[in-house]
């Protein structure tokens, strides 16, 4: 957090000091704490004794925090004990368990034997034996004695108290923001307390007066204030001075993380509202989950840029048990380490209760509540506050800078579980910035940057730019420190070393690396050109840096000999394990010269996306459906055609009439089902005494009888019986034996082009109404065309006729 520039500087000797070894960490009273050595040290987590916890490496920033109750008479009970529950909301809920909280519960003093203030909980480490601790201490906020506290509202008093117990710091909580959280429902009433004057106006002005000189030293002391009320009778100009008249520093440049004043309409509102201003003060954020009444299942969402949390559950009855299940749907522990998390449960016997998770699993976590009869009267709530503290890859181009050169820096980040942070929106508002500090020159500030301009080359790819000229008077040892801001964000502020380069390089390299999308077990590939300037040649090293976790890599070839006098140009390749996971891949290549303490001259970002190798089906899906598709379209066309076809040769419905010289004699119709193959077959019956008549034939009987046939063009064709075949027009007569043909319903053939001569056929007309010339054939005759006639043997004239229809080549043949 970046409250000063002083607490900044501390801060980060603190951060060193912590890297550097263990330290015997003081109590708030300065003495050394038990198990730092100290003999005879009082327990750890012995009731009233300050504790303190041995400091994460890069845990949460601590926070010394103050939650101040008005206890006045304008309270129902009920207000009481929402306050109380919101205080163990606080207490149960911080996420740094180097965090110090104390409660403290004010009234007024009227009368001998009453003070206006009380210390509920003393300041306490929030560890796991200092949550429990506050969550039995604080239900002392619900027991109002009228003998020892007074009916009013002393802000003053609560003010000084609170300052006083956050200012008694121990050394080396130095630079830890100092926060008090006031809640109260109506406004300054110190009108029968002695100690402001004699009368109640002057106690009144008194008591204004005194609240200024409070916030005063409030603001001396870097104690901010931030005031909730609720109810209707708040004085909202008096919690405004509050909050404004504290110190004003915060813990992000984020406008929301300025102390500020809130009001909601009840008590029943102030449990969210007071989580939701905590979370503001420290720079985290609040992710509101479900409620419901035991037995139930209540919900909450971590996001992935999250690693410290906490879940915490307004169940009101200590008769609710609580289970906790990941997003995997497993159940939590509720002591130490699972799945590359820690966790911790406190306020098990209390009305709240919380989950402390380090490196929570994104997603949604499932609450499950139960209760026994009669205690599940009551909605439980549950939330989370959570923080991303994130790891800064930072790389400087060059590497190592000459005095006057420009430096253009890129940072990019990751979570504590290797997670490389690839989406904005998660980024949402943050700032960036680093500090420049170094031997001959003064310290200094420049912003980065994500917004696609110079020097940033994409805006939105979460890799935030920024460049800075080394002074002129750099003389050796550099080092950069990156901040970020944003709700609920902070960085590790790791240093990057470098060293001042020479005036004149003597080597120059510069790395390149293809961005690619490659499979696990796969390839990537680089250049290096390298320029030696130098009259000896230089054994270089290629080195990868701050790999994912669990990433199994391997570089070649790992040494290149840069030749004296000469630039050269080195291929190389990154390989990836079989087993590498999925996504981002993480890490850097570096280059670096051997001779000269392994020397940084280069790095760039492995900026390669791992995805799953193609299946067979990924490689050839579209060749396959592209022929799946032709073949169905060919088949339907085949289909289609089959079934034209048959159509267009089915006689259904086709009428055969037998005539005598004009005479209808008897009529047949094909019907459906006995046109086979485009084939009709008949007869003509001839009975003894009886009129003929015409009689369909099937099976093999067919094959000594008349054929009447359709091609597939629409064509009719007669075979006669034992006879060639012979074209027919519907509704003209053709010879049959003795008798006429007329066949009705048949389709006019279409014109063929160079259709060749027809033959006559084995019958012979004997008249004629039109026709186009003589016809010559078996069947002689003459005449000038061929409507009807009977048919005679082959080759017997008819007397008036022109001879037989005679049939010609193209339908002569079986059927």
């Amino acid at each position: 957090m970046q409250w000063t520039n002083r607490g900044s500087a501390l801060l980060l000797a603190g951060v060193l000091l912590a890297l550097s070894g263990p330290l015997a960490v003081p109590t708030a009273t300065g003495a050394p704490a038990a198990g730092a050595g100290a003999p005879g040290a009082p327990a750890a987590g012995a009731p009233g004794v300050p504790r303190t916890a041995a400091a994460p490496a890069e845990g949460p920033d601590p926070l010394d925090f103050a939650v101040v109750v008005d206890q006045s008479a304008s309270l129902a009970e009920k207000d009481l004990a929402r306050e109380t529950e919101a205080a163990a909301l606080l207490s149960q809920g911080e996420i740094s368990e180097r965090s110090r909280a104390t409660v403290i519960g004010f009234g007024s003093s009227e009368k001998p034997g009453q003070s206006p203030v009380r210390d509920v909980c003393p300041l306490t480490v929030a560890d796991a034996a200092g949550r429990e601790h506050l969550s039995e201490c604080v239900q002392e906020l619900g027991r109002r004695d009228a003998a020892r506290m007074g009916p009013g509202t002393d802000f003053p008093a609560a003010v000084r108290q609170a300052v006083t117990r956050l200012t008694e710091s121990r050394p080396a909580a130095k630079g830890t923001p100092k926060v008090v959280f006031l809640l109260t429902d109506g406004r300054l009433d110190v009108a029968d307390s002695p100690e402001y004057g004699t009368d109640r106006d002057t106690r009144q002005s008194n008591g204004a007066r005194r609240l200024t000189e409070e916030l005063a030293r409030a603001r001396a002391a870097g104690v901010q204030i931030w005031p909730l009320g609720f109810g209707s009778e708040i004085d909202r100009s008096a919690l405004t001075a509050m909050a404004e008249g504290g110190y004003r520093g915060a813990c992000s440049d984020i406008p929301g993380s300025v102390p500020r004043m809130r009001v909601v309409g009840t008590s029943a509102e102030i449990d969210k509202a007071l989580q939701e201003t905590f979370a503001a003060a420290r720079c985290a954020r609040i992710a509101q989950g479900t409620v419901g009444k035991p037995p139930a299942d209540l919900t909450v969402t971590i996001p992935p840029i999250a690693t410290d949390g906490s879940l915490t559950v307004a169940k009101h009855d200590p008769k609710v048990r609580v289970t906790y299940y990941d997003p995997a749907g497993r159940k939590v522990p509720v002591r130490g380490g699972f799945d590359g998390s820690t966790f911790e449960v406190s306020g098990q016997d209390g009305p709240v209760e919380a989950l402390r998770v380090k490196d929570p699993l994104p997603g949604r976590w499932r609450v499950h509540i139960e209760a026994p009869e009669g205690h599940r009267d009551r909605e439980v709530a549950v939330r989370a506050i959570w923080q991303g503290r994130l790891r800064s890859d930072v790389t400087l181009d060059p590497a190592s800078p000459r005095a006057g050169e420009k430096v253009t820096v890129q940072v990019r980040m990751q979570t504590r579980r290797g997670v490389v942070i690839t989406d904005p929106k998660q980024l949402a508002g943050l700032t960036a910035s680093a500090e420049v500090s170094g031997a001959g020159f003064r310290p200094f500030d420049f912003q980065l940057a994500d917004d696609g301009r110079a020097p940033d080359a994409k805006a939105g790819d979460v890799r935030f730019t920024g460049t800075f000229t080394l002074p002129a008077g750099a003389t050796g040892d550099l080092e950069l420190v990156t901040r970020m801001a944003a709700p609920g964000i902070t960085s590790d502020r790791r240093p990057v070393h470098a060293r001042r380069g020479p005036d004149v390089p003597v080597l120059t390299a510069g790395l390149a690396v293809d961005r690619v999308t490659v499979h696990p077990g796969g390839t990537v590939r680089g250049t290096l050109d390298v320029t030696n300037n130098d009259s000896a040649p230089h054994t270089l090293r290629l080195a990868l840096q701050d790999q994912t976790p669990g990433a199994e890599l391997t570089v070649a070839p790992t040494q290149v000999t840069a030749v004296a006098g000469r630039s050269t140009r080195v291929p190389f390749t990154v390989t990836l394990a079989a087993g590498t996971a999925l996504g981002e891949l993480g890490g850097k290549i570096a280059v670096l010269d051997t001779g000269d303490g392994d020397a940084v001259l280069d790095t760039a970002f492995l900026d390669v996306l791992v995805v799953a190798p193609p299946t067979w089906w990924d490689r050839w899906w579209k060749a396959v459906t592209g022929g799946a598709v032709l073949v169905l379209v060919l088949a339907v066309l085949v289909g289609i055609r089959l079934v034209v076809r048959r159509r267009r040769r089915d006689l259904t419905g086709t009428k055969l009439e037998l005539l005598d010289d004009g005479r209808s004699l008897f009529e047949l119709t094909v019907r459906k089902g006995q046109s086979e193959n485009g084939s009709f077959a008949f007869t003509v019956d001839e009975p003894y005494g009886g009129s003929p008549m015409l009689r369909t034939v099937r099976g093999a009987a067919a094959s000594t009888a008349h054929v009447l046939r359709r091609t597939g063009s629409g064509e009719l064709l007669l075979r006669p019986r034992g006879g060639r075949q012979v074209p027919v027009r519907p509704g003209e007569p053709i010879g049959l034996g003795e008798h006429e043909l007329v066949v009705r319903g048949g389709r006019v053939p279409s014109p063929r082009r160079n259709r060749p001569p027809r033959r006559p056929g084995p019958g012979t007309g004997r008249g004629g109404d039109t026709g186009s010339g003589p016809r010559t054939g078996p069947g002689t005759g003459s005449g000038t065309g061929f409507t009807s006639g009977t048919s005679g043997p082959p080759g017997t004239p008819e007397p008036g006729g022109s001879g037989g229809s005679g049939g010609s080549d193209p339908y002569d043949g079986n059927f």
